[in-house]
């Protein structure tokens, strides 16, 4: 067999926007490095590699050297640079003016940088609809690859997945390949020779066959028990040598190599999908657990292999229906994505909005839009980052179109695509959005100066996998083997966390207890909710003027059966960051007490940190952010977090019971299942009765002071010009 096969290795490197620097850097020595090491010794092999927009940055600022030893293997001809989308978004989830820019933009900086001649695309999360074709060919790309996963969707056989076909949308084409999932398994857990009898039977009874490994980098040494496997004990050096070893038969090159010397097979038009995996945790939890079972009871019954070809999971869109905190990151991104557009037609020069353009871009990075084996929206640091970028564009898009700091707005539309209303509150320092229809909840909580979502919390719900942690099967840490086979609990106890919550954990959540309900009850979920207002529809109406606006929120409704109506009125002012609030009560029993509670929950504040602690009016600590808190007869509580600069303070006109605490999700990761803190919650509380008109009122203020984080800016400002005054 004379070159029988072309074998493509298609490494997709990545670390998300918000990442922690120290995991970059991890995985530069774990992964990254120690690959590019080995693989330079090996100059009869090729590969095809893409690195993502938001690593690749952090690699030029911290090893531009990992960079040069790249651009010299390009120019060698070793290695083909495979683009796509800048931030690595999820393409189906962005405009396709977002789209193409994107793709145009991480072209340009690849070629300047690395002198590479960028035709192909890496799809992100391999996230794949029929549109997307013509958007990849207008900017300019010719060539990429998908799972065989979607190949077979479209009914196709395996042994037609020995080469690339031919795709068109809107009269306009693009080259797919198939990329191989049972490689994806064999490499690198599967011993080399395994990979070796794989490809060499495809290549006897296909000559001439294309075929394609296109996976994660990180499986080389980041994913658990990796870096041992490869290097340590020798994987890559023995899978390398294989290859080398056959290459009478076997040659080793990248998908440019392929696209330009081997014709298409034919024709293709491929259902949405994403890899198999993907597509099972796009379902929701009741059918994930059906899915899963029944995949687990088939998979030894002699029909199977007949029957799972027409066996798939979900539309990857639907993970905005399964985690609403997805659909609020979307959405919020949406509403920046237009109104950057709107501004492309009002600002000259277009570089202008340059700035506010990187910053939307980087918060479409797809890693905290979706939840699987990967952490995903469970994890803060990245939610965060999303709507820190998408603050910071707001922020620089203001600049540019030169408002006024002394403004102040109240609007209504539906932001987040539910065919209903929203209000948004806006000046200088603060953005609110407030959902009359669900509870008249604030759900989002802008701090423009530190460009900070103090409202990007998750709501605790049951996770397939949760199973498994009740279950307590025997730990599997110390194999290694793909992330999707094996089950690590990186805490004892987990199962003793798991809890549900009923209402989304966002602020301005009403709630009625009975009178005895404790502290220990609220904070475990297992108060009885006697009212129907934490959840039902309010009414709003909008108040102007020059200098407030006010969102007025009135519901009538019942608790224990007793009609009530509950007005509540959020004001702004310009220049300020407090929210002025008014609660009013009216149907009340003047002889009978009735328990109300307001739930505010505020995210990015972690718990169990010297610098982030509760304090009252006096100053006096009252333990970090995750000390429970019961306290009576208080008019205020502050939380205070040195490291992010904001002091957040929560006073009433009226005596209140306080409680606080934390909450935590048990999520799974790359990493093994563990527990994550997402936000704390803080609940004035009152046993209220009616004055003789049936009548019970509050007012509360919301004080977001950040004069810390400015004030240390301004210092590292001052520092910078210094040193560039005496370097000058």
């Amino acid at each position: 067999m004379n070159n029988s096969l072309r074998f493509c290795l298609v490494l997709h490197n990545h670390q998300p926007i918000g990442n922690f620097d120290h995991v970059f850097e991890q995985a530069y020595r774990d992964s990254y490095l120690p690959f590019l090491e080995v693989f330079e010794g090996y100059a009869d092999l090729q590969l095809s590699l893409h690195t993502s927009g938001p690593l690749v940055e952090w690699l030029d600022a911290h090893h531009p050297d990992y960079l040069d030893r790249l651009a010299a293997l390009v120019q060698a001809g070793r290695i083909e640079i495979i683009g796509g989308a800048f931030y690595e978004p999820i393409l189906t989830m962005i405009p396709s003016r977002d789209r193409r820019g994107q793709i145009l933009c991480f072209r340009h900086w690849l070629e300047d940088r690395l002198g590479a001649r960028v035709r192909g695309a890496w799809i992100p999360e391999r996230v794949w609809e029929q549109n997307l074709a013509s958007d990849l060919n207008q900017a300019g790309v010719a060539y990429t690859v998908l799972d065989d996963f979607h190949f077979r969707n479209a009914g196709l056989q395996p042994e037609q997945l020995v080469g690339s076909y031919l795709t068109e949308d809107d009269g306009r084409t693009l080259s797919i390949f198939p990329g191989s999932e049972r490689l994806r398994y064999l490499i690198p857990f599967g011993q080399p020779q395994e990979t070796i009898d794989y490809l060499r039977e495809i290549g006897e009874r296909h000559p001439g066959a294309v075929i394609v490994f296109g996976d994660d980098g990180e499986k080389f040494g980041t994913w658990p028990e990796t870096h041992k496997h490869c290097y340590q004990d020798g994987w890559l050096i023995r899978f390398l040598d294989a290859l080398v070893a056959n290459r009478d038969w076997l040659k080793t090159t990248t998908l440019g190599e392929a696209f330009d010397t081997v014709p298409p097979i034919g024709r293709i038009y491929l259902p949405e999908g994403s890899y198999r995996e993907m597509t099972e945790w796009a379902l929701p939890v009741r059918q994930q657990m059906v899915y899963e079972d029944l995949v687990r009871e088939m998979r030894h019954d002699p029909r199977w292999e007949r029957i799972r070809p027409f066996v798939r999971g979900g539309y990857w869109r639907n993970f905005r229906v399964k985690y609403p905190e997805v659909n609020e990151m979307y959405s919020r991104m949406m509403m920046v994505s237009r109104r950057l557009a709107e501004a492309e037609g009002q600002v000259h020069p277009p570089r202008a909005l340059e700035g506010a353009r990187r910053e939307l871009y980087r918060a479409q990075c797809n890693c905290s839009y979706w939840h699987g084996a990967f952490g995903g929206v469970y994890l803060p640091h990245l939610r965060n980052a999303v709507f820190h970028h998408l603050i910071a564009a707001d922020n620089l898009l203001d600049q540019v179109l030169e408002e006024p700091a002394g403004r102040v707005r109240i609007d209504t539309d539906d932001y987040d695509f539910d065919a209903r209303p929203e209000l948004q509150l806006v000046n200088d320092r603060l953005m609110a959005l407030l959902d009359p229809a669900d509870g008249g909840q604030l759900y989002e909580l802008d701090v423009r100066s530190i460009c900070h979502n103090l409202l990007a919390t998750f709501t605790r719900r049951p996770e397939a996998y949760h199973r498994k942690v009740v279950a307590k099967p025997e730990d599997g840490g110390d194999e290694c083997a793909s992330i999707h086979d094996r089950v690590v609990f990186k805490q004892r106890g987990l199962e003793r966390e798991l809890h549900y919550d009923l209402e989304p954990r966002k602020s301005l959540i009403d709630h009625f207890y009975d009178n005895d309900a404790s502290f220990d009850a609220v904070r475990r979920g297992e108060a009885q909710e006697r009212g129907d207002f934490s959840s039902g529809g309010y009414t709003a109406r909008l108040r102007r003027s020059p200098d407030r606006v006010q969102a007025l929120l009135s519901r009538q409704g019942n608790a224990w059966g007793i009609p009530l109506t509950l007005t509540k009125a959020v004001k702004l002012v310009p220049a300020s960051s407090t929210l002025e609030l008014a609660y009013q009560i009216e149907g009340l029993p003047a002889d009978a007490e009735l328990h109300f509670a307001i739930e505010f929950n505020f995210a990015g504040l972690p718990a169990e940190a010297d610098d982030r602690f509760f304090y009252q009016t006096d100053r006096s600590g009252l333990g970090h952010l995750g000390t429970p808190l019961d306290l009576g007869d208080a008019a205020d509580l502050g939380l205070v977090d040195q490291w992010l600069g904001i002091d957040v303070r929560l006073s009433t006109s009226r005596p209140a019971g306080f409680w606080a605490f934390p909450v935590a999700a048990v999520s799974q990761s790359e990493g093994g299942i563990e527990r994550i803190h997402q936000s704390v919650v803080v609940m004035p509380h009152w046993h209220v009765r009616g004055d003789r008109d049936g009548r019970w009122s509050v007012t509360l203020q919301l004080d977001l002071d950040t004069s810390l984080a400015e004030s240390r800016r301004a210092a590292e400002a001052e520092a910078t010009a210094e040193v560039t005054a005496a370097g000058a």
